[in-house]
Order: C-alpha cells, then sequence, then structure tokens
C-alpha cells in the first residue's frame, strides 16, 4: 500500500469511525416490547399497503417474467409467491415479491433515504418468516429493525449519494432487507456487521433506469441480495466489517457527502417510521404533488381542461432528473412524467394504477394537454410544487401543494389504506380473503405463523 493510499484510508476511518457498529448495534437493538405503539401501529399499515401493492403488481409483465425465469430454475418450495400462491425458495420469492410490489410505484415512501422503505425489507422478512414458522411479533420487530437501518444508513450518505444517481431503495434496501434478515435470524453483533458488509457489496441500481422494468427489479434484487447477506453471514461468510466508512468502502464509492455526524443527531427515541408517507396516486412519487394540486383545483375552482392555455409547474429542482420525462410512450415512462400526470390528472381525475396504461399515455386528448404543460425547476418550491394554470379566457389560478408531511392522525391514515388495500387486493384474492388477510394484518402481533397471511395470497 501506497503513502497515499495509508493516508486515505486512516482519514476515512477516522472521519465516519464506528458508523457501521452503530447502524448495526441500533438495528440488532430493537425489541417488539419496547416499540412505542404508534410505531407498532405504521409498521402495519406498511404491511397492510404492501399486501395491497404485490397483489395488484404480481399479474405486471415484469412480474411474470421474473416469475417465469424462477419457475425454470427451480428450487424448494420454501415462500410464497404473492398474487398466485406457488412457493418456490425463499431468495427467489424475495426478489419476484420485492420486484412485483413495486411494479406499480404505488408503495411508500421515505424522504430520509430518499426512496421506498418497504419494498426491499419486507419480502425478505415475509420470505424467511414464513420458512422458518416465525411469528408476526418477530416479524415485526425484524421489518422496523430494516426499516430503520436503511433510514440510518440514508441519513449518513444524503444527499449526494441519490444526487450522482443511486436508486437508494436498491442500494439502501439492500442494507435494509440485510439488517432485517439478520435481526430475524438473531445474529451476533460482528456477524450483523459482516452482513451489512456483503449486502453493500452487492448495492447497486441506477436512476437512469426509471421508466423502465429494472426500477422495480431493483426492489426486488435489494430484497434477495439482503436476505443472501444475512444467511450467508450466518454461515460465516465474512466482508469488511466497517463497510460504511472505510475508505473505498460504501460511502467512498456511493455518495459525495458522508455525513457520520448525522448518527450523533438521531436520539434513541427517534424512530424514521414515524415519517413514512403513503402513495395515493400510482406514480413517482415526486409527481404527487403536482396531481394533487391539479385535482384540487379540479374540486375547488371547477377546473376544466378544455378552458387551460397553459400549465406551469414550479418543481424542485430535484424532481427534473427524477420524474421529468417529457414525451412519455409507455405506462412505466409515465409514472415519471411530470407533464403527462399533470394531464392525466385534468383530463381524466383518476389517478390510480388503473390509469396507467400505454393506451392512456398515447390517447391524443391527453398528449395534447400534456404538450400545454411548462416543468420549471425552482429552488424557492422546498418540498412544494406549485402549479400555475393560465386559462383561455385570460383568468390565472394557482395551487401549491407540500405531500412530504406524514398525516399526523393514524386512525385517519388507517381509514385511507384501508380502502385502497381492498381496492387493489379484491379483484385479485376476492373479498372474502381480502377482509381476512386484511383483519390478521390489524392483529399481526397475535399471528403465531406469519405463513397464514401468505396462505390467503393465492389464486
Amino acid at each position: 500500500m501506497t503513502t497515499i493510499e495509508r493516508t486515505a484510508q486512516t482519514g476515512a476511518e477516522t472521519a465516519g469511525a464506528g458508523v457501521t457498529r452503530r447502524i448495526a448495534e441500533a438495528g440488532r437493538g430493537v425489541r417488539f416490547e419496547a416499540l412505542p405503539d404508534d410505531v407498532v401501529a405504521r409498521a402495519k399499515q406498511c404491511v397492510l399497503d404492501w399486501f395491497g401493492v404485490t397483489l395488484a403488481g404480481a399479474d405486471e409483465p415484469l412480474t411474470r417474467i421474473l416469475r417465469e425465469e424462477a419457475r425454470e430454475q427451480g428450487g424448494h418450495a420454501q415462500a410464497t409467491l404473492v398474487g398466485w400462491g406457488e412457493k418456490l425458495s425463499t431468495a427467489q420469492a424475495a426478489l419476484v415479491n420485492g420486484a412485483a410490489s413495486h411494479a406499480l410505484d404505488y408503495d411508500d415512501v421515505q424522504t430520509v433515504m430518499s426512496g421506498h422503505p418497504t419494498v426491499p425489507v419486507l419480502p425478505a422478512v415475509l420470505a424467511l418468516a414464513e420458512r422458518d414458522r416465525r411469528g408476526g411479533r418477530e416479524a415485526l420487530a425484524a421489518f422496523v429493525a430494516g426499516f430503520e437501518t436503511e433510514c440510518r444508513a440514508g441519513a449518513v450518505v444524503m444527499p449526494g449519494h441519490y444526487a450522482i444517481g443511486w436508486h437508494a431503495t436498491a442500494t439502501l434496501g439492500t442494507l435494509g432487507a440485510a439488517a432485517a434478515s439478520a435481526h430475524l435470524l438473531g445474529l451476533e453483533p460482528e456477524t450483523w456487521q459482516h452482513a451489512l458488509g456483503i449486502a453493500a457489496t452487492q448495492a447497486a441500481g441506477m436512476k437512469s433506469m426509471f421508466g423502465t422494468m429494472c426500477k422495480p427489479f431493483h426492489a426486488g434484487k435489494a430484497a434477495a441480495n439482503g436476505l443472501l447477506a444475512a444467511t450467508l453471514a450466518r454461515r460465516g461468510f465474512t466482508s469488511h466489517p466497517e463497510v460504511m466508512e472505510t475508505a473505498q468502502g460504501f460511502a467512498a464509492t456511493h455518495t459525495p457527502t458522508f455525513r457520520p455526524e448525522a448518527l450523533d443527531d438521531w436520539p434513541a427515541e427517534r424512530y424514521a417510521l414515524r415519517d413514512v408517507l403513503f402513495k395515493y396516486h400510482a406514480a413517482c412519487f415526486g409527481t404527487h404533488a403536482t396531481m394533487e394540486a391539479v385535482l384540487r383545483l379540479k374540486e375547488d375552482e371547477g377546473l376544466r381542461a378544455e378552458e387551460v392555455e397553459e400549465i406551469t409547474l414550479r418543481v424542485p429542482p430535484g424532481n427534473l432528473n427524477m420524474c421529468n420525462i417529457p414525451e412519455p410512450r409507455t405506462a412505466l415512462e409515465g409514472k415519471f412524467s411530470l407533464r403527462f400526470t399533470a394531464a392525466l390528472a385534468l383530463g381524466h381525475g383518476d389517478t390510480t394504477e388503473r390509469a396507467f396504461t400505454d393506451e392512456r399515455v398515447r390517447e391524443p386528448s391527453l398528449v395534447a394537454l400534456r404538450d400545454r404543460v411548462r416543468v420549471v425547476g425552482d429552488e424557492r418550491a422546498g418540498f412544494s410544487t406549485e402549479v400555475e394554470v393560465r386559462l383561455r379566457d385570460g383568468r390565472e389560478l394557482r395551487r401549491a401543494v407540500n405531500v412530504n408531511v406524514p398525516e399526523a392522525d393514524v386512525e385517519r391514515q388507517w381509514g385511507r389504506l384501508r380502502a385502497k388495500f381492498r381496492a387493489l387486493a379484491e379483484p385479485v384474492i376476492g373479498e372474502g380473503r381480502a377482509a381476512e388477510l386484511e383483519g390478521l394484518v390489524l392483529e399481526l402481533e397475535r399471528v403465531e405463523d406469519v405463513g397464514a397471511l401468505l396462505g390467503l395470497c393465492g389464486r
């Protein structure tokens, strides 16, 4: 090793000494009995929402391709494919279920990690829990451990990690899945750190893949790779135990903004789960404020598409590299187009998964409306989007919306999520099984075998 290399390594490790250990200790220390009631409630909301979006995404083309590939490879029947009912290996189930749950881009969001927290973590938890016949309390604790791990890791590498092109759901999600699996497997402290190292060296996923099948694939790979990291670590497979902070480690290669001090500002009583955001529009979260603003103008002002001369969207500049496909050609691309989602909200009003089809994206009236939408990045926007509408009669309408505020009323959120779940689940598994699955999730801490939930998810 050269003098320069030794200096770089020493500096990197000193600057962030103990980051991997601290993240691992926090995750390993999660105990169900110590979790606040509201955190347990939000964890169960994540689980219910996940089942809904996964059931609805099970028949998507990308999910079918992954399922066919997994079936051709074969493997032990260990864990259920949601929406199908057949069993494959834990790794295959985590991959397919993880991709299915992100296929519609209708799943939850967490801003600290700048990504989707549940889709890479819960598929790994459920696959292992079903195989080992673990109960709801254990699964919930493991899920919380994984969720908090990916968010703590996000705190120390953001905002640079996302800004340079990494898809955090894929990268940080791999760490979260490894932590959740390590928790469920009861790994020892040092083994936890090896699991995180094995996960980190597999962590990948580029934002350039947004609008393609690879974005949901990222979530599935994160779940499967994180699960593999923990199971290998349990067998004695080793890695660098200080992977976050070491020279040429995760932080050095994945972010220009390594902030180990973020862990000092993270009190023990803080749970990132309290800040989870749920989606009620089936598209990239960066488009949600736009759709909310347009829908509110429709409701409050009676706005109609034929009245519109031009729509200007003033959005956070980061959205320009995330969800600004100007002329989408497919449903997947439409989910990442501010112009199209604004037109969809105004022209049709339906922004659920049913609205995003290839035919709808190419619908002449929507294309004409889309082409009257202008997108402007505005540093003053913060987390808000402002929609300015100029009407043909010269009038102007404005509405600003910030969707990055967690719902404070847990019960109100239950109502919206249960309605969303039923709308997604009932067409796939029927009203009776959907109601039974919902009931089990609501009482998940009392379920003795998580397999009971998966058993309701076949056709």
